[in-house]
Parts: structure tokens; sequence; C-alpha cells
């Protein structure tokens, strides 16, 4: 016999991705249901901010290539940018999306096991990364095509080749790029969003996270060692910073919340697709009929909006 509880989960979870297609009128009912889903799994009372950072840096978690396997099957890669060389850190490619239009996808890839990870370079990418990136969106902007990015890095790299080559200077000029492109851009944190690294990918109309995604300036490890002179309390930084989906939903820095299968991505990779599928169909569905203008106009007042600001 099934567990009523697990159904009325799954009932949630779908409902909670038929809902990220739509206007942000649907928010209060999006927050009703993430209670209702926190408390069937009985994540009421425990330290929500560090369990998402654990699953957001499982080592089964589904990466870029993974998600893109699924919901754009005649992804074509491009590399290299044009300048220095390829960043392996970077993926970029244009396929059409299952039951959608044709479009451009560029993430950030960690790689699987070790020759991997250092082959992309544990998914932080170098200035030739962002580079590539870039010259793969003005493409698309010049022939029409959305524009998608998934983040998952735990930062730019920051070692001395990547300064010399201009990391700061890479990654400013992305930030000004993407707020001008002509097309739909839709940002998706898949996993760890870290600091500039991952914000050099997300300028974007629309920004979602993954239920157990982060998206932060600084890891909780690191800002535990600056602020509290000690880096094990990480768990405690964690929430302080505000870094979870739901978090940064209540602030207004993002714009919806993907569901993911239960205990998270990496037990169901087909599903947690699935939900990431119909939240970019639905959300491009949304905004096709925006001109060029428009598009522009609604990414750069989105970025200004955000913050607080008091005055005496």
């Amino acid at each position: 016999m099934s567990d009523p509880s697990q159904s009325r989960i799954g009932d949630i979870e779908r409902e909670i991705a038929q809902l990220q297609m739509k206007s942000t009128g649907a928010q209060a009912r999006l927050q009703e249901l993430q209670s209702e889903l926190s408390d069937l799994r009985g994540e009421q009372g425990v330290n929500l901010s560090w369990q998402r950072v654990q699953l957001a840096r499982h080592p089964k978690r589904p990466h870029t290539l993974d998600y893109i396997q699924r919901i754009m099957p005649d992804f074509t890669e491009i590399h290299g940018d044009r300048a220095y060389g390829e960043d392996a850190a970077i993926v970029a490619g244009f396929g059409t999306l299952v039951g959608g239009p044709q479009a451009l996808i560029v993430g950030q890839q960690k790689g699987r096991d070790t020759k991997q990870k250092l082959i992309r370079n544990f998914g932080m990418p170098k200035p030739e990364g962002y580079r590539k990136a870039m010259r793969a969106m003005e493409l698309a902007s010049k022939f029409g095509r959305p524009v998608i990015t998934f983040l998952d890095t735990p930062g730019a790299y920051p070692g001395i080749d990547a300064e010399e080559r201009g990391q700061a200077e890479a990654i400013a000029y992305n930030l000004r790029e993407m707020s001008r492109l002509e097309v739909p851009v839709i940002v998706v944190v898949i996993g760890e969003g870290g600091s500039g690294g991952a914000l050099a990918l997300g300028i974007g109309n629309r920004v979602f996270m993954l239920e157990n995604a982060i998206y932060s300036v600084i890891s909780p490890e690191s800002c535990a060692a600056i602020i509290y002179r000690d880096s094990a309390k990480g768990e405690l930084a964690a929430s302080a910073l505000k870094i979870t989906a739901s978090d940064l939903m209540r602030l207004g820095l993002i714009d919806g919340i993907v569901p993911e299968p239960p205990g998270g991505a990496q037990d169901d990779y087909d599903r947690a697709a699935q939900y990431l599928l119909q939240t970019l169909t639905g959300t491009l569905d949304e905004m096709k009929g925006k001109t060029p203008e428009e598009l522009v106009e609604e990414r750069c007042e989105k970025f200004r909006r955000m913050g607080n600001f008091f005055t005496e």
C-alpha cells in the first residue's frame, strides 16, 4: 500500500513545477506549498541552510551536462574564446529544448571523477571560460536564440595565471554585456552558486534556483573564518548568510524555485530534469512576445530593484 504522505509530496512537487511557469502572482501559493512540503518531509526544526549546502555539494548531484543530455538531446558544443584558448570549466552550445524552442545553454561543469574534476578545474572558470560564454551569448543574440545559463561553481578560479589574463575584467565585461542581450535570458542555479564566478553568468530576465541549490557571495566556511575566526563554524554562517532558495525568494533576489525529487536531485536525474524543463519551456513561452527593448529594460530594472537602503 502506498504512503499517503509520499503521494501528497508528489502532488505538491508537480503543482510547484506548474506554478513556476506563471507570473509573480503565484508566489503566495508557492510559499504555502514550500512550507507544506517542509512539514511533510520533516524538515522543520533542522538547520535547513546547512542541509542545503551539503546537498548542493553532493558528489552525485547532477551537473550541467547531465541536465543538457536530458532536456536538449541535439546539443552541439562550441569551444574556445577566440583570444586565448578553451576552458572546460564552462560548456556552451546550441540545440533544441524538448518540446520547446532552439536555444543556447551555457553552464559551469564540475566533473565527476578525479580525472574529470582536474580537466574541468573543479568547475572554477578562468577568463577564457567567461569570454567563451560571452562569445556564445552574443552569437545567440545575433540569431535571436534565447539564452539559458546554469550556475554551479564554488567561484571563479583565483590562480595567478587567471589573474594575469584578466579574471576580474572578464567577469565585469560579462556582467555589462549580459545586461544588453536582446533575447530572453533565463538563469538557473543548479548547485553551488559561488560569488562573482557564478554571477558572471547570472544576469537574466528570470533567475531560478533548484530547491537544494545555494547562491552566495562567499562560502559558509570562508565567511565563518572571517566573522567567527573559525572556519569550522560554517554551519552557523550558512544560516546567517541566507543562501538557500527559500531565503533568496523571500528577499526578492530570485523569481522562483524549481522543485527536486524527494531526497534531492541526485536521487532521480530524470525527474529533476523534467521539473527543470517544465520551468524553462513555460518561462520562455511567457516571454516570447516581448520586444528586444522590453527584454533589456526588464533585465536592467530587475537588478536595479535589488537591495534595501535606509536613510536617516
